[in-house]
């Protein structure tokens, strides 16, 4: 099976895929304006195959519709086509054009593997049931999944995939969880308004310094209340990993250095990490309460915004399964995954709609790891996730 694999890989993934990552690479487009991006791959896909290709603004996608069909619900794969508001610090030859933006998620990888999937199709018989490829915008804010995912209720597919990068795994080896694979999260801000006054008569104004503290201190306490129970086995022997929390504080605003003006404003900012979407919902409640709570003690007024919104990327069992399958078939490794992989995936948006699974491909134990700056998507696994896809797509 493995040298099945390579065969399929050496004819139908070339050079030609490796420098179609790299010029992605070299031309990062920022979420929800990658249109550059887009256009490169539609092009791309449109002159290498016969699929169908179909503008839908943002994202786009194409489709192969079998010779000989079996009248079989269609597969649908994914991949993402943003880069990150992170500078090029890379002396590569292909390094990011564009100031202060590169790729270093490695969704030039993931986009350039889904094309590669796109020139394996045509050749593949076994395939009687039409395959989407779905080339998705703004996974980094978690704003463009949505729209794709209500996309495969309205043509009917019954299956999806995607694939991520992972370091810290050995390079090329596989894994994939059978139920919760990446947790859910919000940026949740809270901007409290008092009243400005003179450093020298502080009861002239209403500092909100106090309420942040407190709510601060609130949000710690509430994650470590919390940490207490995850790991515990729930009634029916699984682990209780959607009691997993993190309430990690990325800002507070208040005041400045005028030694002489006691600040009427503030704002404390958190991400908000849950195993699963109910607890995000009733931790984002909880916070909201005791901001009020504090509001109305210090005589403020307080309002609330949410961002970046992730739902719980949870795996169904059946497709994880296949994706094991389609693995140890091609000769791949897989590798146990014993929890959860903390960064959020807007991934989770398209299994609300139908079952399907994400799945890892590691870079290597020792390779940097997405979002550091000596990171760049390895290209010597570049052949896997096409490789797996195709193997899914047969099977039915």
């Amino acid at each position: 099976m493995e040298k099945e694999m390579r065969q399929q890989m050496n004819q139908n993934v070339s050079r030609e895929i490796i420098e179609l990552r790299h010029t992605l690479h070299a031309h990062p487009e920022l979420s929800g304006k990658e249109n550059h991006t887009k256009l490169l791959l539609m092009n791309f896909i449109r002159e290498h195959t016969g699929l169908s290709v179909e503008d839908m603004g943002h994202w786009f996608y194409a489709v192969y519709e079998p010779k000989v069909p079996d009248h079989l619900a269609p597969v649908a794969f994914r991949a993402d086509m943003d880069a990150l508001p992170m500078p090029e610090n890379l002396d590569i030859s292909y390094a990011s054009k564009e100031p202060g933006v590169s790729h270093k998620c490695g969704h030039d990888g993931h986009s350039a593997a889904l094309a590669a999937l796109a020139l394996m199709l045509e050749d593949d018989e076994r395939i009687v049931r039409p395959v989407y490829l779905i080339f998705q915008s703004a996974e980094e804010t978690g704003e463009g999944g949505k729209a794709c995912a209500a996309f495969l209720k309205d043509r009917g597919i019954r299956e999806v995939y995607a694939f991520h990068n992972l370091s810290g795994y050995p390079e090329n080896a596989v894994m994939v969880r059978d139920s919760l694979t990446q947790y859910a999260s919000a940026g949740l801000t809270f901007c409290f308004t008092g009243r400005a006054s003179h450093a020298g008569t502080p009861e002239h104004g209403i500092n909100p310094a106090p309420a942040l503290a407190h709510l601060e201190i609130f949000a710690e306490q509430l994650m470590r209340e919390e940490a207490d129970h995850v790991g515990e086995t729930s009634s029916d022997g699984r682990m209780e990993e959607d009691r997993f929390l993190l309430i990690t504080t990325v800002g507070i605003n208040v005041g400045g250095q005028d030694f002489g003006i006691s600040p009427g404003g503030g704002s404390v900012c958190f991400t908000l990490r849950a195993g699963s979407d109910a607890r995000m919902n009733d931790v984002e409640k909880e916070l909201a309460y005791e901001a009020k709570r504090l509001a109305e003690i210090h005589g403020l007024t307080v309002h609330s915004s949410l961002t970046d919104v992730f739902p719980a990327t949870v795996n169904d069992p059946d497709c994880a399964a296949r994706v094991r399958q389609a693995s140890e078939e091609l000769g791949l490794t897989v590798v146990p995954m014993d929890k959860p992989w903390r960064p959020s995936e807007d991934f989770g948006w398209y299994l609300h709609e139908c079952p399907g699974a994400m799945f890892y491909v590691g870079n290597g134990e020792n390779w940097p790891a997405p979002h550091q700056e000596d990171y760049d998507f390895n290209d010597r696994i570049l052949k896997t996730a096409p490789a797996i896809f195709l193997r899914l797509a047969e099977t039915h």
